[in-house]
């Protein structure tokens, strides 16, 4: 199967291949449901061309068409082409006749917006010139094997792990009832993840939506997150070609550990390696996530439940490590608080972790300081041997 990771911007684009992504999927600003994610734009794509190598690139045009929106397309189509893309993920069919003339080399996929999750919807979209359908999410293990056997030259990508939505594939309203903000076209407020006092429907005064009330939040919308990282085979026997990790507006933290531990995960259950998976699995419970579940994958009870926990999160994400400056000293790219007296740990690709409590922090003049803050110019010297693309993290 395919691993295929989420990027937001060209950072976590280089992080996704990096911690073993086969592919990724970026938005291209305007066109994209995740329009609070950084998305591409001005000659981004140069830098993503020296980044990619021989990996594979998606991007999603996943939004909802007006018909100023496919002027502002077609317009744009000269630029797109500078991207080094292999598909488009795509929801409104609207747009399938100006792709395949003016994209003809490249794949096309069903978005998960499009809600496809029965065999003739599938055949209907395949005949349309569809390559991979990503299944609406709330299709179980059974019917996604069901719908693999009766349309077997079509692929099949299901989301493997990260935020589910409470309405249907995405579907919702309740952003732009609420803020003004359309999820559908790419400006989701996530209303149903706010910290609410009181629902209260406008038209029935007085009558209020129930609200369970923990120790530091409030829970009547919020789903549960997905990780299927224990059923990839179950996945693979269903007929799945690729799984998928949620998260383009996620830190690159989120994408680069999530990312290991389904490439770790995967190659020991196709043969590929025979290291044990575990260690790198269980650093997934270190990533803020919320309770987690398998979706829809065998019942619905599970998920149609909110979960009644807030985030939770065993590590604070630090930065990471840039080029070599000298014997045992590196750049650092920081994005939280770093002290001098802070017990750290660095993780790689092939490293679980590292532990340092004997680095001194240095600033741009190569001083020794106590604590460095994320915009500053920073080094870190260490008897620690790292390398370039090492994140940086604490416990708490």
């Amino acid at each position: 199967m395919e691993l295929l990771s989420p990027a937001g911007n060209i950072e976590k684009l280089y992080y996704a291949y990096e911690y073993g992504a086969d592919a990724a999927y970026i938005g291209i600003k305007n066109f994209s449901l995740r329009a609070k994610a950084d998305n591409f734009s001005a000659d981004e794509y140069e830098a993503i061309r020296r980044v990619k190598g021989n990996k594979k690139l998606y991007t999603a045009l996943n939004i909802y068409f007006h018909d100023s929106d496919i002027e502002t397309l077609e317009k744009e189509s000269d630029y797109i082409h500078q991207y080094p893309l292999d598909g488009f993920i795509v929801s409104d069919i609207g747009i399938l006749g100006f792709l395949k003339k003016n994209f003809p080399d490249k794949e096309l996929h069903l978005s998960t917006q499009a809600n496809c999750v029965n065999t003739e919807a599938a055949k209907m979209y395949r005949d349309m010139g569809i390559k991979r359908i990503v299944l609406g999410r709330e299709l179980s293990l059974k019917e996604i094997e069901a719908i693999k056997n009766n349309v077997p030259d079509l692929e099949i990508e299901v989301f493997a792990h990260g935020a589910m939505c409470l309405a249907y594939s995405g579907r919702c309203f309740l952003s732009k009832y609420l803020a003004d903000r359309s999820a559908n076209q790419g400006d989701c407020a996530h209303s149903c993840r706010w910290q609410y006092r009181v629902l209260e429907e406008s038209e029935r005064p007085g009558e209020y939506f129930p609200v369970v009330q923990g120790e530091n939040f409030t829970s009547i919308l919020s789903s549960k997150d997905l990780c299927m990282i224990g059923h990839l085979k179950e996945l693979k026997d269903a007929g799945v070609d690729s799984i998928k990790i949620e998260g383009r507006m996620k830190s690159i933290y989120y994408t680069a550990v999530i990312t290991r531990a389904y490439r770790k995960q995967l190659d020991f259950i196709e043969g590929i390696s025979k290291e044990d998976p575990k260690p790198y699995v269980d650093e997934i419970f270190k990533v803020s996530h919320r309770e987690f579940s398998t979706g829809f994958y065998y019942g619905k009870d599970e998920i149609e439940m909110p979960t009644f926990k807030s985030y939770m999160s065993e590590a604070q994400f630090l930065g990471s490590v840039e080029e070599s400056a000298g014997e045992g000293i590196y750049r650092l790219d920081v994005k939280n608080q770093i002290l001098a007296s802070d017990s750290i740990e660095y993780i790689g690709p092939d490293l679980l972790y590292l532990k340092d409590e004997g680095f001194t922090l240095l600033d741009e003049n190569m001083q020794a300081v106590l604590k460095t803050d994320h915009g500053k110019i920073a080094y870190i010297k260490t008897d620690k041997k790292l390398k370039k693309g090492y994140i940086i993290r604490k416990k708490g």
